[in-house]
């Protein structure tokens, strides 16, 4: 795979300039109005910079090699493994968003975050998604995996770009699924298993986690337990 490369910009360099730039676009999206125009634009914007980051810096591992060596495991490992971690994952996380939602701070960031989804058109949320858990994947588990530790640096390089949202949930949420995606990378040894886990991930949670928290402000009452009259 050849990548163009305009004369005197470095790998470093265009890896440098997508991951400041990206980071002042996640920023910038979290304080649009959510299913405005801006925000949509603004997404779509941080996808491309993640993307024409990770292909300025060099060629990318599509597929890999590792499942080459089991005849017939391409499908096995590239798909129906990583679209059953990533609903394994979904399934973590939903679990831990129906005990969360019963505490009121941890209520309110959540939600604060699952917003964007519920608002807007759906499909175009969903696609946006999509295209950025793919392109997030090129330039995390792609352009930024080198190194003797890569795991280990990608995950902190992911949850470090989520910081710019101000949202500890998504700096959370961050490092769980940048461990869980890059493990995928280390397996397979391309971006293509890794992508798919994500993709997964975000439209099941993009589908049933915004109705656990369609009320943040809602006193929810234990069961067995009665509500004190106003």
């Amino acid at each position: 795979m050849t990548t163009w490369r305009p004369a005197g910009l470095s790998a470093a360099v265009w890896r440098g300039g997508a991951g400041l730039g990206a980071a002042a676009l996640l920023r910038s999206s979290f304080t649009a109005k959510a299913g405005s125009t801006r925000f949509y634009l603004l997404t779509t914007t941080l996808a491309g910079t993640w993307t024409g980051g990770a292909l300025g810096a060099g060629p990318i591992p599509w597929r890999g090699d590792r499942w080459c060596t089991r005849p017939g495991g391409a499908v096995r490992a590239l798909v129906i493994v990583p679209v059953v971690t990533g609903a394994a994952t979904f399934a973590v996380f939903y679990g831990a968003a129906r005990v969360a939602r019963r505490h009121r701070t941890l209520r309110r960031v959540i939600a604060s975050v699952l917003r964007y989804a519920d608002a807007g058109s759906t499909p175009l949320v969903v696609l946006i998604a999509s295209g950025s858990g793919v392109a997030e994947e090129l330039f995390f588990h792609g352009a930024l995996w080198s190194g003797p530790r890569p795991l280990r640096t990608t995950t902190l390089a992911y949850a470090a770009s989520t910081a710019a949202t101000g949202n500890p949930a998504l700096v959370l949420a961050g490092l769980i699924t940048s461990a869980v995606f890059g493990w995928q990378r280390a397996v397979t040894g391309g971006v293509l298993a890794p992508a798919v886990t994500h993709v997964t991930w975000s439209v099941l949670m993009l589908r049933y986690l915004p109705p656990l928290f369609l009320d943040p402000d809602r006193n929810e009452v234990p069961a067995g337990h009665h509500a004190e009259a106003a």
